[in-house]
């Protein structure tokens, strides 16, 4: 028979392993070297080009804007397609800075990309200017991009 010091010992235990493997803990998005890499970069060269009737649009979320950002931060993006369509999931692309680093994979192994838009709950980033260029398509392989700029304080 257990006693009841045991037992609670015991839950107390199993409580905090499972605490454990629910927390969530953020992750490095870009490292520092990414980031100095790409403010040294040139600005690429990219053709004016209109946006697409009917793309999907990428809303951001969080961060805010409007507000300091400090890291580590989330980030949520929601997809809005056309009337008439439906977004594609496995088409999400994120490019990271003047280099264009495909940063996407990272996302993917924080959270889920739904045809409602992704949320990471904490991704690191270092303390400067940052640049993601979110990519998103639909059935129809209209293409909506954002352009995300930021600074961390």
């Amino acid at each position: 028979m257990m006693h009841w010091g045991s037992w609670l010992q015991t839950s107390v235990l199993a409580w905090g392993l499972c605490a454990s493997v629910f927390h969530v803990q953020a992750f490095d998005l870009v490292s520092v070297q990414e980031m100095q890499a790409s403010l040294g970069a040139a600005e690429p060269l990219t053709a004016k080009t209109a946006a697409v009737p009917g793309a999907p649009q990428i809303e951001i979320v969080h961060p805010r804007l409007d507000t300091p950002v400090v890291s580590p931060t989330a980030i949520q993006l929601m997809f809005v397609p056309a009337a008439s369509s439906v977004v594609r999931p496995e088409t999400f692309k994120v490019l990271y800075g003047r280099l264009r680093i495909d940063i996407t994979q990272r996302l993917i192994n924080a959270a889920k990309v739904t045809a409602e838009g992704i949320n990471v709950k904490e991704a690191s980033l270092p303390k400067g200017s940052h640049r993601l260029l979110i990519s998103i398509e639909d059935l129809q392989g209209r293409q909506g991009v954002k352009a995300l700029d930021f600074e961390i304080k």
